[in-house]
């Protein structure tokens, strides 16, 4: 559909629903159409002139139900919009059409003894503090938790703080289910339960209009937020692999940062050299006595601690400087930066992690996340900062890495399977044929979509009736 094709059917959607709550002017859609895919220079060349002909931001699913089937009737490509916090262009368009301002779904539907199902749009921050005062927290969330939305988790989201003990979002255990509308000129409603909701997760919402997601909780601890800091690198990472590998320490949060990168969290300044490797932790209260042992073997200094409760109430907590929150403070303040996702070997990602600082000394440097894989293996994942040159370049580095057996999650693409998924998967492919079949929802992300004539594909993939 060319563009003035587009411009009418979007005449004809707006004069049939004139009572939606519309954004039509072109700056403030734009705007609206951007997430934070500019860490990527790449990505940024290749999405600079990519934007929606419209927003929507729907009050309720009945209102939801009659813009999809205006969509569907007139052809019109619609794509989901969340806290737009992503970081690879998961809800730019690539073919115009309707953006959905998801964020008027916010509301907590359920709350029970560890089990929480709350609205797309809500804000990971709003789903604790309602779920805090009942013993209970998320189990895995990103940096970006106080904008980032539970439904922009779902579709684009991997791991985050709570990962060291319960794996990435993707986890068996993690997600009990998710309510989806489909994409059809009859909408219909469906509640998909676990595993086979899985098959929507990380989607960037090309396969189904995700409503709801209900997620298994953790218990609350009394948490304390550090920052250690060491000379030596090898000491940090072995404070840090020491502290991972420690079954008895409670812990939700360690990440590993090689200088200059300290040096880039600019409201800590003061509190370390700008040359000293650091470690950030959020371990129980009961478990912080043993950090005073670990730090002394390791030839560490506490330069920063204070408890979560006095993060919160100042808005300043040390979860927002890991995970891709690095990546933003320091293009703050290098903007020739860019950022690669690796992972690593968890058999022996130690050696793997100074194997490669010192193949590519400062050209890419070190920050390291420690999670626990799907698996229940102790591992880690580097989110790397690059000193960006060329495309090319950035390439033969990635091909560098994979040479050395470390697996790469390309950042820098914007189809689903070039990056996280890895491979044209046919069974998420068939849950975009059964709940989309117009292939209307984020058209040009799922690359299996495109050549689903030679893919077998399930005719039934989620085995669910309407509810």
């Amino acid at each position: 559909m060319d563009n003035e094709q587009r411009q009418n059917a979007l005449a004809l959607i707006q004069q049939a629903l004139p009572d939606l709550d519309w954004t039509l002017q072109a700056p403030k859609v734009k705007r609206l159409s951007r997430d934070f895919h500019w860490f990527s220079p790449v990505l940024k060349r290749q999405l600079e002139d990519k934007q929606a002909d419209a927003v929507v931001r729907p009050r309720s699913e009945e209102e939801l139900r009659l813009l999809v089937k205006a969509c569907v009737r007139h052809r019109l490509p619609l794509i989901l919009r969340g806290g737009a916090t992503g970081n690879y262009g998961q809800l730019v368009p690539l073919e115009g059409g309707i953006l959905v301002d998801m964020t008027g779904f916010n509301q907590v539907c359920e709350l029970g003894n560890g089990v929480v199902r709350a609205q797309a749009g809500i804000r990971l921050a709003e789903i604790e503090t309602l779920t805090r005062p009942a013993g209970w927290e998320l189990r895995c969330m990103p940096s970006t938790y106080r904008l980032a939305s539970l439904g922009g988790l779902y579709g684009g989201g991997f791991g985050g703080i709570g990962s060291i003990n319960y794996g990435p979002l993707g986890a068996p255990g993690n997600v009990l289910s998710v309510k989806v509308m489909t994409m059809e000129a009859e909408p219909r409603i469906l509640h998909v339960p676990a595993p086979q909701a899985l098959l929507l997760h990380h989607a960037y919402g090309s396969n189904g209009i995700v409503l709801e997601v209900e997620l298994a909780l953790a218990p609350v601890h009394q948490w304390i937020e550090r920052l250690d800091v060491f000379d030596d690198f090898t000491d940090a990472l072995d404070y840090a692999n020491a502290f991972a590998r420690s079954p008895g320490l409670v812990k939700r949060q360690l990440a590993l940062f090689a200088a200059p990168i300290p040096s880039y969290f600019s409201h800590l300044n003061g509190h370390y050299r700008a040359s000293q490797h650091a470690v950030i932790s959020v371990i129980a209260q009961e478990s912080e006595g043993f950090c005073a042992h670990l730090l002394k073997k390791y030839r560490g200094h506490s330069a920063v601690r204070q408890s979560a409760g006095e993060a919160r109430e100042a808005n300043a907590s040390l979860m927002e400087y890991c995970w891709n929150h690095t990546t933003l403070h320091a293009l703050k303040i290098d903007s020739t930066l860019t950022y690669l996702q690796t992972a690593f070997n968890y058999s022996n990602y130690r050696q793997q992690i100074i194997d490669m600082a010192n193949l590519l000394g400062d050209e890419v440097i070190s920050h390291i996340e420690f999670l626990r894989d799907n698996d229940g293996n102790i591992t880690a994942s580097g989110l790397q900062l690059v000193r960006y040159s060329t495309e090319e370049r950035l390439n033969e580095i990635m091909t560098i890495f994979r040479n050395n057996d470390v697996k790469i999650n390309n950042p820098h693409v914007y189809h689903i399977e070039d990056g996280k998924q890895g491979e044209i998967k046919p069974d998420v492919v068939s849950v975009k044929n059964c709940l989309d079949p117009n292939g209307l929802l984020n058209p040009g992300k799922l690359r299996g979509w495109d050549v689903r004539d030679t893919l077998t594909l399930d005719n039934n993939p989620l085995l669910l009736t309407d509810r």
